[in-house]
């Protein structure tokens, strides 16, 4: 997955502001934030979406979740609440094809999301 720019900045090999790692999660800073915080926590083995996701990747979505819920407590964001979304498809708004979950938080937000 050469091409793939998370790939790319898992490996370091692309900017990024990397705020978590660990052997199965990385966590970065949005470059277009859409709230003022706004975190992208993604698996290292490259999963295009959410539809190649086999039984064997539970414990890859678990991380991300507690990846998500730890980083929203450090941030300050998870007493007043956040949200995650993971953008499935064309039309589910993905435009970057390795799975990865958005955290957003730190201001009210709204439904539906648009």
């Amino acid at each position: 997955m050469g091409s793939c720019l998370f790939c790319r900045i898992i490996k370091k090999e692309a900017p990024s502001r990397i705020i978590y790692e660990d052997p199965e999660v990385v966590a970065f800073e949005d470059i277009h934030p859409q709230a003022p915080v706004h975190i992208l926590v993604v698996p290292r083995k490259h999963i295009d979406s959410l539809l190649q996701i086999t039984a064997e990747d539970q414990d890859v979505m678990d991380r991300l979740f507690g990846v998500a819920n730890r980083i929203a407590k450090d941030r300050g964001i998870a007493s007043r609440g956040y949200r995650t979304v993971i953008n499935c498809g064309p039309a589910g708004g993905q435009t970057v094809y390795h799975l990865h979950l958005h955290l957003l938080g730190g201001r009210q937000m709204i439904w539906p999301p648009g």
